[in-house]
């Protein structure tokens, strides 16, 4: 399956048959234009084809030299041309929060991986969370690797970006949320044992440096997931995943 990659401008190109349909489905609006390879016949392009016309996007058929300039990697011979993630806002992510199947929002703290912010989103979608907020500086663009990491869920997930990370979460604690972290060292509780609330936030900071000082005093709850194996550390999308399959557990679990 292909991606999204950044072009020089505020475009992006989506290609690969699924990207460019999940696309087309859940936000025909944002596509400028759709290419396809000429002399391409089969039931997924066919599909494509059709949705263009239902949603009124324009398309037409190129050469495969086009398609290999607009896409530097395997391109399946479908390639759109969208305008970018349309972020909402921290108000927007509130709004849906009690809504959410998985009443969570996740803040990311200076991840710069696009591909680990694209596997979250995924997992996040798949859970059923409330939303994704990022800071507008020190995180990571959410272009080629990110798309294609999330299988197509940013589509449909809401991300909000906001100017102050620590100033948000101060906001959300207001709002009576309880603020947990991904943090080992003194006083992190293990995962296993602690009690999760819903509905909450969780931040996940960089790998290297984890959660910056500013913010992780905003988290009233350290979290840390055991691992007996020996392994030191996980990246930030599968400890992300660890970690919100637990709080969905906590939704479902027997009130006593």
């Amino acid at each position: 399956m292909a991606e999204k990659q950044e072009t020089g401008s505020e475009e992006l190109v989506v290609a690969g048959r699924h990207p460019v349909a999940e696309v087309l489905a859940a936000h025909p609006e944002r596509v400028e234009s759709v290419l396809v390879q000429k002399g391409l016949k089969d039931a997924a392009t066919d599909r494509i084809l059709d949705a263009c016309r239902v949603a009124g996007v324009r398309y037409r058929l190129a050469g495969r030299e086009e398609l290999d300039r607009l896409w530097r990697g395997v391109h399946q011979g479908v390639v759109a041309l969208i305008v970018p993630l349309d972020f909402k806002t921290l108000d927007d992510v509130l709004a849906g929060l009690h809504d959410a199947p998985l009443p969570l929002i996740v803040a990311l703290d200076q991840v710069q991986d696009p591909r680990n912010v694209g596997a979250l989103v995924r997992s996040l979608h798949a859970f059923g969370a409330a939303g994704l907020v990022l800071p507008k500086h020190g995180s990571s663009r959410l272009g080629a690797g990110a798309w294609k990491s999330s299988a197509g869920a940013l589509a449909h997930f809401p991300v909000a970006r906001v100017t102050n990370l620590a100033q948000s979460l101060d906001r959300l604690e207001n709002e009576g949320l309880p603020i947990y972290c991904a943090e080992a060292g003194p006083g992190a509780q293990s995962l296993y044992a602690a009690r999760l609330h819903l509905p909450a936030v969780l931040v996940l900071g960089n790998e290297e440096n984890g959660v910056r000082q500013g913010v992780a005093k905003r988290c009233g709850v350290k979290l840390m997931i055991p691992m007996p194996g020996g392994f030191d550390s996980l990246n930030v999308a599968q400890a992300g995943a660890v970690i919100a399959s637990h709080f969905a557990a906590a939704r479902q679990a027997p009130r006593g």
